[in-house]
């Protein structure tokens, strides 16, 4: 009984001091500065980044009050979509600018592109002409490449060897944005998808700026710690484990969604219902916080140790020897006589460098410039295959509403699959970025070759919606949304891993350009073509006036049949860029980063050593000065 009771009393005691060493403006200004809390971060960024795939669920609201066709509401589509994917500039401007400039810049086109869109659709400003309501779109929508590249390619930088686990859960989190969106803005606003607009106007632009100066480049050192049965293991900085528990969030997060998506579709939720349900959907949203905290306690009490443990000699030898190796590598400097430099080069020498050094690039995984990752064949064979996978994936998405009601499903069926697009959508994300990197790690399978399976995937949705088999649009939209998910982190894996990180936040964002070329080509000139095509012949030859909706599965059968056969052409091309890179992920494409990491800190140790004995130092002193 004593001991039970003593037990307890000890246990009380060490949850009592873990709670005051954690409670601490010290330990909290670490968490806040962390590694981990920028993760964070960049999830809720992110999280609040992708309202242009919920653009079914307000479009028909665009259509019917600004009396638009089915051809100039894609029209809409792909301004939308060209703002989203074309961000190149946000690139450019994140390679010579820190990322809370790109961060702040895409929270204010967020609010004026969105917000003149509500006025718009809300009757409070005269109705504008259709380009001015393209700009409007272009604008808002392009914020989203903006807070992808201050946040995700930060994130991808921070932590280099893990690029595919990062990949896919940021854009998990995007994929799961337009159903917290829907959750969101029905507790906040009602059933009225005007409010939609305005909650996409204002919310991602306040988290962006709520977290401006947190997300921010950082050193990787990759560090070991060897654990009490002398296994080396990687340390908390660092480690994957904080990942996979992020995942696991998301996947109940995601679970949460789906199920309230289905309850509230099936049932007459009231008001304060939907203010309950997003309560809680936002503590899971904050649950990573927990994680965070977590880890930043385990690399403080790391820290910790190491400061106590005894010094050893063998951190001196790395030392010499890098001492050794630089006196090497610059001895040849000194030796060469200043007489010697070359003349400078006339300028027409110069533009033939240039030229010559354009289509001279370098080893498959090294840094390659702008100019040779955009003339290299790789670049274009994958620009070719996002062409036609993501065009037509998107082109379904976006027409995902229209199609449900050609085909005659309840005006809740629709507004149910559209809305679980995004589980789809996050789960394709988050299944070809975690999966992709395991396979990769464990048995060398490439990439590419993921992707041209993806594609084919695809096309048994599109398949399913050309042929309107009945009650099939479920299983159309789980094929699609998932499949339009998974092509994403294997894009960006597969530039950041062939044409390197140096400038990867412009090449990217040039990855990301294939998406809208792709879907003004399959959605506005193939779908929205065809749809208004059979809608006037079902009206009598003109759509001047009246209803502009076509009916059956005639309206979409012959455009998803030519979405189907240019996405079985972009599988073809895929295999062109497996065929090239083949040796290439053969090898470890990680080993320099560890290389390298192993450089910096053989020219470090010996500072290191220093520092630790004399904090060592500081602690005997600090404790002799306590016994006094």
């Amino acid at each position: 009984m004593v001991t039970a009771e003593s037990g307890v009393a000890g246990g009380g005691r060490g949850a009592a001091a873990l709670l005051r060493e954690v409670a601490t403006a010290r330990f909290a200004r670490q968490v806040v500065l962390g590694r981990w809390f920028m993760v964070f971060a960049c999830l809720l960024i992110l999280s609040a980044s992708g309202a242009t795939y919920i653009f079914g669920i307000y479009s028909k609201v665009l259509k019917s009050s600004l009396g638009y066709d089915q051809r100039t509401l894609n029209t809409l589509s792909f301004f939308k979509d060209l703002g989203a994917n074309v961000g190149v500039i946000s690139g450019l401007i994140n390679e010579v600018t820190p990322p809370w400039v790109v961060l702040a810049m895409g929270a204010a086109m967020n609010l004026a592109g969105y917000l003149m869109i509500y006025l718009a659709i809300d009757g409070r400003t005269a109705r504008p002409p259709v380009w001015l309501m393209c700009i409007y779109i272009c604008v808002g929508a392009n914020s989203q490449s903006f807070a992808n590249t201050g946040a995700l390619v930060t994130c991808v930088k921070n932590f280099p060897e893990s690029r595919g686990i990062v990949l896919g859960l940021l854009k998990g989190f995007v994929g799961l944005s337009g159903a917290i969106f829907t959750q969101l803005y029905v507790a906040i606003y009602g059933d009225d998808a005007k409010s939609l607009v305005l909650l996409i106007a204002w919310l991602p632009a306040a988290i962006s700026i709520l977290f401006v100066h947190t997300v921010r480049i950082m050193p990787y050192l990759p560090s070991r710690r060897r654990r009490a049965d002398g296994e080396l293991e990687a340390s908390a900085a660092t480690s994957n484990d904080a990942f996979f528990c992020f995942l696991y969030i998301s996947i109940a997060l995601a679970t949460y969604l789906l199920t309230m998506i289905v309850v509230q579709n099936q049932t007459n939720f009231s008001h304060t219902a939907y203010v309950v349900s997003a309560t809680a959907l936002l503590l899971v949203l904050f649950l990573p916080l927990v994680v965070v905290i977590k880890q930043e306690y385990q690399i403080k009490k790391e820290l910790d140790d190491s400061l106590r443990e005894p010094p050893t000699v063998t951190i001196e030898k790395p030392a010499a020897a890098a001492m050794q190796m630089s006196a090497i590598t610059t001895k040849p400097k000194t030796e060469t006589p200043s007489s010697s430099s070359p003349a400078p080069a006339p300028p027409s020498c110069c533009l033939g460098s240039c030229l010559k050094h354009m289509f001279n690039p370098p080893a498959q995984g090294e840094d390659y410039t702008i100019l040779q990752a955009l003339v290299s064949v790789d670049m274009l064979v994958l620009f070719l295959a996002t062409i036609c996978g993501v065009g037509g994936t998107l082109t379904a998405i976006d027409n995902m509403g229209q199609i449900g009601q050609s085909l005659g499903y309840p005006a809740k069926s629709i507004k149910t699959f559209i809305s679980l697009i995004s589980i789809w959508n996050y789960a394709g994300r988050v299944t070809s970025g975690f999966a992709s990197e395991m396979f990769l790690a464990r048995y060398r399978f490439p990439r590419p070759l993921m992707l041209t399976a993806v594609l084919l995937l695809a096309c048994v949705g599109h398949l399913l919606i050309a042929f309107g088999v009945a009650q099939s649009l479920y299983a159309a939209s789980v094929i699609i949304g998932f499949c339009f998910g998974a092509q994403w982190p294997l894009l960006f894996a597969i530039i950041s891993e062939v044409f390197g990180l140096k400038y990867y936040s412009t090449l990217y964002n040039f990855g990301s350009v294939a998406s809208p070329v792709g879907a003004y080509v399959l959605n506005v000139r193939v779908a929205g073509y065809l749809y208004d095509v059979e809608a006037a012949r079902q009206h009598g030859g003109s759509l001047a006036g009246g209803d502009k909706t076509c009916l059956g599965v005639q309206c979409f059968r012959k455009a998803f049949l030519i979405i189907t056969a240019a996405t079985v052409a972009g599988a073809l091309i895929s295999l062109v860029l497996v065929w090239r890179t083949r040796n290439f992920y053969k090898g470890d494409i990680y080993a320099k980063f560890r290389e390298n990491t192993a450089t910096d800190e053989a020219t470090t140790n010996g500072n290191s050593a220093d520092t630790a004995a004399e904090k060592r130092s500081t602690l005997v002193n600090d404790e002799d000065s306590k016994k006094g």
